[in-house]
């Protein structure tokens, strides 16, 4: 084992860190790492390292913090001086290595040094992880490699497309963390449901607890006991006979809150392969609406926030994919004809 305190260490970046993952390094924490917990940092510095070998060097006294042993719990502070060891990162074979996603595939919304607001596609995941190698997140720090900070702040459902932020400061990412346990970050959502929903404006105060099935699959259900309150309010855009159109804006952000509570009034999202009505979502995939539809409609149109560094009053909006909006445009030219 090294020495745990050389006379001169010479410190360097998160990056060299990595980089130089065969000698001892030392790393004095910016403001990127201040408040966060030490497992976190590492894990962000040495992707690719198993967690349990991260959890094992700090147990074992090799990682440390102003040359004093730590536990993975600590919490890093501006200036503190961390010692890292030599740790063996495994490279990812290439034909498993994220592709980067460039602004054609990934529209960027707004972008400044602190937050950056993309329209994610249907059929991407936000991250890694549930048989999907490579989500949103991997996929952008891939096509960003200079990019030194870049976190979801929050996620959407893989078939749900729209807006989504990520922080690309820990600042930023704290206080946007802040404004939605306050709930300061306001969601609205476009949606197509089946039936023909009566209330003009309905509130949905349903409790949702989520619970894994037997095969290891994350579910969702309405619980009075056990389930957390949530609150969505659902407001009627147009009636097309078979389906609703509707805009829905999230009090809570509760996991496939949206998906839950309209199956709950009677009225399944269409395309819904979790809560939905099976049967007829083969129908509107064949084209039972009038044109073929193969999607989940959901779709987050608008983020409503103050900036988490100039508290300026932001509005970042993106418009339905062009699936979603053919299928509304052909209801509403039947429905007229």
């Amino acid at each position: 084992m090294s020495n745990l305190v050389g006379k001169n260490p010479v410190f360097v970046s998160s990056a060299q860190a990595v980089a130089k993952s065969d000698a001892v390094v030392w790393i004095k924490i910016g403001p990127d790492a201040d408040g966060q917990r030490l497992d976190n940092y590492l894990f962000r510095i040495a992707k690719g390292v198993p967690k349990s070998h991260l959890y094992r060097i700090v147990r074992g006294g090799e990682v440390r913090v102003n040359k004093k042993r730590v536990t993975v719990d600590t919490r890093l502070t501006l200036g503190d001086e961390l010692r890292v060891p030599p740790i063996r990162v495994s490279e990812l074979p290439k034909k498993e290595a994220p592709r980067p996603i460039d602004d054609i595939e990934l529209p960027i919304l707004y972008e400044d040094e602190h937050i950056l607001v993309v329209d994610k596609p249907a059929g991407l995941a936000a991250h890694g992880g549930s048989g999907i190698s490579f989500g949103l997140i991997e996929r952008l720090r891939a096509a960003r490699p200079n990019q030194p900070y870049l976190e979801l702040v929050h996620r959407l459902d893989r078939e749900t497309s729209g807006v989504m932020m990520l922080a690309k400061s820990r600042k930023a990412l704290v206080r946007l963390h802040e404004m939605i346990r306050e709930g300061q970050l306001h969601k609205s959502y476009k949606t197509l449901v089946l039936g023909d929903w009566v209330n003009d404006r309905q509130h949905i105060k349903a409790p949702l607890y989520k619970y894994v099935t037997a095969s290891g699959e994350r579910r969702v259900c309405v619980d009075d006991d056990k389930g957390l309150p949530s609150h969505s309010i659902f407001q009627l855009i147009d009636r097309f006979g078979a389906v609703s159109y509707l805009n829905v804006d999230l009090k809570t952000g509760r996991t496939h809150q949206i998906r839950v509570h309209a199956q709950w009034a009677g009225h399944p999202l269409v395309g819904d392969d979790k809560y939905g009505d099976f049967e007829e979502n083969k129908k509107i995939a064949k084209g039972s609406l009038g044109i073929p539809f193969k999607r989940m409609f959901l779709h987050a149109y608008r983020l409503e926030f103050k900036h988490p560094i100039s508290g300026q009053p932001m509005s970042v909006t993106a418009q339905l994919p062009k699936d979603c909006a053919q299928l509304i445009a052909h209801l509403k030219s039947r429905k007229e004809s």
